[in-house]
């Protein structure tokens, strides 16, 4: 993590300081110099373009629902379970049918930490821009990726007098119109080999891009990994990199993920607050960062684990995505800020001692690491990963599909059970409101029109939120054919204040000869910035019956503001 003036470090140890000037230098694209390696790309340059124009945000698609949900893996330990429920206050789900993040083993993460000693061991003690010891960590990284079939990139610049490298990887599968960036700095500072900051967030994010081509990954979003050069000098690896985008190819990129110091010895649980619940620091990030925020609290939440928001202050390398309009997110476990004695109740350790008291020193080495922290983090990336790339569009044909820019039959109040008293259902073109967090989007993920509670805006937000009780919507009824396997894939968002509870829900359930509940979205007393995610279940259980698939949302723990709204639908036989 770049550094700054330990004075104006908030607790968490992520401190303001100036925004960085772009990097200056050459704009070539070379190999990092290897005698005797041959490598041959594993796939063909991206040479399909996309005009542009909107670029893909995690939560927002041109066609079809949002990628951005997936579905954990129940029987995996440290994953989310179990299916067709989702918290947001502690577990975040998804219906079956989407893919389960692996576990990202902790030795692994490790084996790599050795050798970025090893690498500063034996080239004068740091892998500093412009040392051997970066070279050398960036072809062992490399070779890594190369090996398990990877298309890798260097990228070369000059800063300070000094040659500086990004190392770009990626996996040849997804859209490549459609890319999740995932990075993570490589350099240290001259002081020291810099494990921590950040050989941490880059072991972690190598062992995801790992365990991508393990399980050969076929996601939506392309996977793109990528390690910056000359962070610690201002950004400039990550500035140079952005800067050397097109409009084009800026679009192409849904978002970006950082991860920078994810093992501190006296670690805490940071998130990047993408949609500004904290209401402190530099504001919200671009458009799609609440939901990258949301996917990370979800895995925390799933293994009991506490987080804090950390702001969006420019200390690394996110920083030039998020000023160029892409969504950012990521984790961060402390650097030189100071944890409080309320901190470490929360999370453990000690307070009065820096979250990383080797910060920017010598002593930042192989036994300047939490291993709880590091696995925790580790496995979060790759959960996020996972989530954000997204299941690709299931193959076969469209049995029924309704993006409710016209009217086809909806119903509300199918049950005539209904018992709110406003924010009822309709189809309608949203008006966007907000209380500190968005509220109610006034975009749809495609075209104009939405299923949402209370479309107007008013003279408040909570004028037109779900009051009194519980609201539905019931589709017309929907044939299914008797064979092949039948997905049903939606967008969806469920927005409320801290004055929400368990007791306030989003829920889809079809109705056939059975009724299966697909999504149960609950609240929690916090904040709930609305996003649209996804849904994808497997309804083959349904085949040969007509069903009717019904939208429910319910303010029913009190005087909570709560707003919700389904897009996209879309049943698909394969």
């Amino acid at each position: 993590m770049k550094v700054v003036d330990a004075r104006a470090a908030p607790p968490g140890g992520a401190g303001g300081h100036r925004t960085p000037r772009p990097p200056t230098g050459d704009a070539r694209v070379d190999q990092i110099p290897d005698p005797g390696r041959t490598r041959e790309p594993t796939s063909a340059p991206l040479a399909h373009r996309r005009p542009a124009g909107r670029r893909r945000q995690p939560g927002r698609t041109r066609r079809g629902p949002p990628a951005g949900a997936g579905q954990p893996d129940p029987a995996a330990a440290g994953r989310p379970a179990p299916a067709g429920r989702q918290s947001s206050g502690s577990t975040e789900n998804f219906p079956p049918g989407t893919f389960a993040a692996p576990d990202i083993p902790l030795a692994g993460v490790r084996a790599h930490l050795t050798q970025f000693q090893s690498i500063a061991t034996t080239n004068g003690g740091n892998r500093a821009h412009g040392r051997p010891g970066y070279l050398a960590s960036v072809n062992y990284v490399r070779g890594q990726l190369d090996a398990v079939g990877y298309r890798t990139t260097v990228q070369s610049f000059t800063y300070n007098g000094a040659t500086g490298y990004n190392l770009i990887a990626d996996w040849p599968g997804g859209d490549p119109d459609d890319v999740l960036v995932t990075g993570a700095h490589l350099d240290s500072v001259a002081a020291g080999p810099g494990i921590n900051d950040n050989a941490s967030g880059s072991a972690a994010i190598l062992e995801v891009a790992l365990a991508v081509a393990r399980t050969g990954l076929a996601p939506r979003r392309q996977p793109r990994f990528a390690w910056w050069g000359a962070e610690e000098a201002g950004l400039r690896g990550s500035q140079y990199y952005v800067n050397s985008l097109s409009t084009a190819d800026r679009d192409r990129i849904a978002g970006y993920l950082n991860f920078d110091m994810v093992g501190s010895p006296n670690a805490g649980y940071f998130v990047y607050d993408g949609d500004n619940s904290d209401g402190v620091g530099s504001g919200p990030g671009p458009a799609g960062s609440a939901q990258i925020e949301q996917t990370i609290q979800a895995y925390f939440s799933s293994i009991g684990v506490p987080t804090r928001g950390t702001d969006f202050d420019g200390r690394s390398d996110y920083g030039p995505f998020i000023r160029v309009g892409i969504p950012a997110g990521g984790t961060f476990t402390g650097a030189e800020g100071v944890k409080s004695s309320s901190q470490a109740a929360l999370w453990g350790g000690t307070a009065g001692t820096a979250f990383d008291p080797c910060y920017h020193r010598a002593c930042d080495t192989i036994g300047n690491i939490d291993d709880t922290a590091l696995d925790r983090n580790a496995d979060a990336i790759g959960y996020a990963v996972w989530t954000l790339a997204g299941t690709p569009a299931p193959p076969g044909s469209t049995v029924y599909e309704d993006t409710f820019e016209t009217a086809t039959g909806w119903t509300v109040d199918p049950a005539g059970s209904d018992t709110a008293t406003a924010g009822r259902w309709s189809r309608a073109d949203p008006a966007a409101t907000s209380s500190g967090v968005a509220t109610q989007l006034g975009t749809t993920v495609s075209g104009s029109f939405d299923l949402v509670t209370g479309p107007l805006a008013g003279s408040t937000a909570g004028e037109h939120d779900v009051d009194g009780g519980v609201t539905s919507i019931g589709s017309p009824p929907v044939s299914l054919p008797a064979d092949g396997t039948l997905t049903l894939e939606f967008a969806w968002y469920l927005a409320h204040l801290s004055n929400a509870s368990s007791a306030d829900y989003l829920r889809v359930r079809m109705v056939g000869g059975s009724t299966r509940t697909l999504l149960e979205v609950v609240g929690a007393a916090s904040n709930r910035a609305a996003a649209w995610q996804t849904a994808s279940a497997d309804v083959s259980a349904f085949a040969g019956q007509s069903v009717r698939i019904v939208v429910e949302a319910a303010d029913a723990g009190g005087a909570s503001l709560v707003e919700a709204a389904v897009d996209d639908l879309r049943i698909t036989r394969s």
